[in-house]
């Protein structure tokens, strides 16, 4: 045996032509090649906007300008491919206008990088791309909101083992529906993927938290006053597709993972989630099904239940919401 022989990979070829397969869908068994992946992929969010992107056949207002749908890119893979379909599926309708919106949450050599791929998407597709910064909307730099937490935890019980996470996910709320409300959108698309649905189900439920899982995108049934209803094409198109898509289409992606993610509730649940789904693949489909069951049943619309709030007038469940709340320990 020469001992400076390259190995040799083995790699599959696709189960529906002849090309090197690019990945293997272990829950369906085929081993997909770029192309039919990006078939596959395409095909599943067709489906799933179709049921949640109710468009009329003239989406154009009174005025006759076209129907905004806000797209929300960050820089990452997932908005990336969710812009890529969204181009490819309703771009050409002239009485539909996409518009690319960006959160700068104030992460010192995360952010800066990553915007500038979500830019670069956007010029790709030529289209309008509009950015919000926490600032703008009266809440400090997320470095500044991480350094502030220790003394929020001190003054406030409530916010005692809170991670950056908690704070940063209801800013960045604010944030997109302070670029909705801008841009005039009608609609807002997130990038929310399978196991992003099927972690956010396992958390609520593992805090018998069920409201939120009435309360979670998509909203086209029971929108929130006063909110662009959010819809989720990527709901059921799991990272590791879109991943290898987004690489192999040649996507502007930021690599990096934020650096305030670590020790996260979300990512001990993606752990375990990734863990049941290699023992029992399917497990992640089986998790958003049931969510889906879950709001069928429920006695009232995921929309209802919802207020505005006292001090900013948001929809929320309390008094006074979340952001607000906030907003005046971070003051303090």
């Amino acid at each position: 045996m020469n001992p400076f022989a390259r190995p040799v990979l083995d790699i599959q070829p696709c189960s529906r032509c002849e090309h090197p397969a690019v990945l293997h869908q272990i829950y369906s068994g085929q081993h997909l090649c770029q192309a039919h992946l990006a078939k596959s992929i395409r095909k599943r969010v067709s489906k799933t906007l179709r049921e949640q992107l109710h468009l009329p056949s003239d989406a154009r207002d009174a005025s006759g300008n076209p129907g905004v749908i806000l797209v929300c890119i960050s820089g990452g893979k997932d908005s990336a491919v969710l812009l890529d379909m969204m181009v490819d599926i309703v771009g050409s309708r002239r009485d539909i206008e996409l518009v690319c919106g960006c959160v700068d949450e104030g992460i010192e050599g995360y952010r800066a990088p990553s915007m500038e791929c979500a830019r670069d998407l956007a010029a790709s597709f030529d289209l309008r791309f509009e950015t919000i910064a926490y600032p703008d909307l009266g809440f400090e730099r997320m470095d500044a909101v991480v350094e502030a937490m220790p003394l929020m935890a001190a003054n406030h019980k409530e916010a005692r083992g809170m991670k950056p996470c908690s704070y940063c996910g209801v800013f960045r709320r604010q944030g997109l529906n302070a670029l909705a409300e801008r841009v005039g959108a009608r609609w807002m698309a997130l990038g929310h993927n399978l196991d992003d649905t099927a972690q956010a189900m396992l958390m609520n439920l593992a805090k018998g938290e069920t409201d939120r899982i009435l309360r979670l995108a998509p909203h086209t049934a029971a929108p929130l006053d006063g909110l662009a209803p959010r819809i989720v094409p990527l709901r059921w198109v799991p990272e590791r597709e879109i991943h290898a898509y987004a690489i192999g289409a040649g996507l502007p992606i930021h690599h990096d993972e934020c650096p305030h993610a670590p020790g996260a509730l979300r990512q001990k649940h993606r752990a375990h989630i990734a863990a049941m789904e290699t023992a029992n693949p399917g497990t992640m489909h089986g998790l958003v099904h049931s969510m889906d069951q879950i709001r069928e049943l429920a006695p009232t619309p995921n929309g209802q239940g919802a207020q505005p709030c006292e001090t900013c007038g948001e929809p929320t469940s309390q008094s006074v919401c979340q952001a607000c709340t906030f907003r005046t320990w971070l003051a303090e």
